[in-house]
């Protein structure tokens, strides 16, 4: 099918994302969340990125601002059952996932394609609570979403070629590089990514380094453009820790246990940037400071 309108669940740092390259690409977006504050701030972040994709000659503006005006907000989620495709952001929790669609699919055409931002969670058993499982698949966005060329498509046991097709085809428009993963826990970048970094937590842990050394030694050891530590702040903790749950959940091997640290950052609401602490302190004016 052809795709040209894209409703978009959920404000954050991937739905505002989303959202912009979306309407970069040409698609028409409806963009929503539970509340003003968080699409007020989404169209403020989008704007501002899109200002700095102008400073530095990758748009123009004219294009930017054809863009914006590509994009509506609602904070009605029966608003999104008019588009195309919806791509669901919102938190990594499967219960939320899971009522959005339910919430979703009374105002949905029988077309519509439905799909999931989910880093980690089972597409086929989020595509089992709908409707139309062979019109349901993994939608996976690195971040931030404007830079990073990477989507994963995720197919779940039901998804059909058509709806496949009609997504890699909404990837290509978007500029990006799709690689298929098959749907086990955490796919395929974060079944790799999110245990790398549960490690340099355990290396942080058992007294075998500190944050600048474990940090310094990954960028200048392994030509990483970020440390592992620095990293899981800017993911944040939270949904670090979710990822390896489902990874120790999902596959029952004692190689994914998360790491008692890290499930204690959590614990003490210490996220990483978004929360102003996490293994660094970003709360002074001047460079993060390491909180161990």
């Amino acid at each position: 099918m052809e795709i040209s309108t894209i409703g978009v669940v959920g404000a954050g740092q991937m739905g505002n994302g989303i959202a912009h390259v979306c309407a970069q690409a040409g698609y028409g977006v409806m963009l929503t969340d539970v509340g003003q504050d968080a699409l007020d701030r989404a169209q403020a972040t989008i704007r501002r990125n899109m200002d700095r994709q102008v400073e530095r000659g990758k748009t123009t503006e004219a294009e930017r601002d054809d863009a914006l005006g590509r994009i509506g907000t609602t904070l009605t989620l029966a608003n999104l059952g008019a588009a195309d495709l919806i791509i669901e952001a919102a938190t990594e929790r499967e219960s939320v996932k899971q009522a959005i669609f339910e919430d979703l699919l009374p105002h949905l055409r029988p077309d519509t394609i439905l799909t999931s931002n989910t880093s980690s969670i089972s597409i086929t058993r989020l595509a089992s609570r709908t409707d139309r499982p062979e019109k349901f698949m993994g939608f996976h966005f690195m971040n931030p979403v404007p830079v990073m060329q990477l989507v994963e498509l995720i197919r779940g046991i039901a998804t059909d070629e058509d709806t496949y097709r009609a997504c890699l085809g909404v990837v290509e428009r978007l500029d990006k590089q799709a690689a298929v993963a098959e749907d086990f826990p955490a796919f395929m970048v974060n079944r790799i990514l999110i245990p790398m970094i549960n490690e340099a937590v355990y290396t942080l842990y058992e007294g075998v380094g500190t944050v600048t050394s474990i940090d310094t030694a990954l960028k200048l050891g392994a030509n990483h453009p970020m440390g592992p530590l620095a990293l899981a702040d800017f993911i944040g903790l939270d949904t670090c820790l979710a990822i390896m749950n489902v990874l120790h959940d999902g596959l029952a091997d004692t190689k994914y246990r998360p790491c008692p640290l890290l499930v204690k950052y959590v614990e003490a609401g210490w996220l990483g940037r978004k929360t102003k602490r996490g293994f660094y302190d970003y709360r002074g004016d001047g460079e993060p400071v390491p909180t161990r």
